[in-house]
């Protein structure tokens, strides 16, 4: 493969969902040791929080969970983002309608909601959880575990990947 997949997660503030989604979607690639062909990062739509680490409740709950976001920095998407990345995933659908907005009509078909990758889950958004508890960020977390999943089966399938390793399903 010549050119990495890229995958852009995407929520408000990239803060929260976004930047939980990108941990662990890494963490999911590098375990099946395809690090080398995805390039993935994450951004918001607006940019309340640009530059601001993770919230210290999602990096907490990370961070339990084997993951470590701390590094991560929010940004704000940019109009390049879209011909730069394959795959621009929202975490819900007002996150996905400010990308619609946004997204030229060349790249409309790059745009995807992260939970339709887990239908299992009965649900289409991942609901934000900046102003509740630290449940909360754990239900984010599973959930975008799942979704994680179900998209790393799909663009394996897509891109005819196979894994060399893994450790994580």
């Amino acid at each position: 493969m010549n050119q990495r997949v890229g995958v852009l997660f995407v929520c408000m503030g990239n803060i929260c969902r976004s930047p939980t989604a990108e941990g662990v979607f890494t963490a999911r690639v590098e375990a099946a040791g395809l690090a080398d062909v995805f390039m993935i990062d994450s951004a918001g739509t607006h940019a309340y929080h640009v530059g601001h680490a993770p919230d210290r409740r999602a990096q907490e709950v990370a961070l339990r969970r084997g993951i470590d976001i701390r590094s991560q920095r929010a940004r704000r998407i940019t109009g390049e983002d879209f011909s730069r990345f394959d795959y621009v995933v929202a975490m819900d659908r007002d996150n996905l309608l400010e990308l619609e907005a946004i997204c030229p009509a060349e790249y409309r078909e790059r745009l995807h909601l992260f939970l339709s990758f887990a239908p299992e889950l009965g649900i289409d958004e991942v609901p934000d959880p900046y102003y509740g508890g630290a449940d909360g960020f754990e239900r984010v977390f599973s959930m975008v575990e799942e979704a994680a999943a179900g998209f790393l089966r799909d663009l394996r399938r897509r891109h005819g990947l196979k894994a060399e390793r893994s450790s994580v399903p």
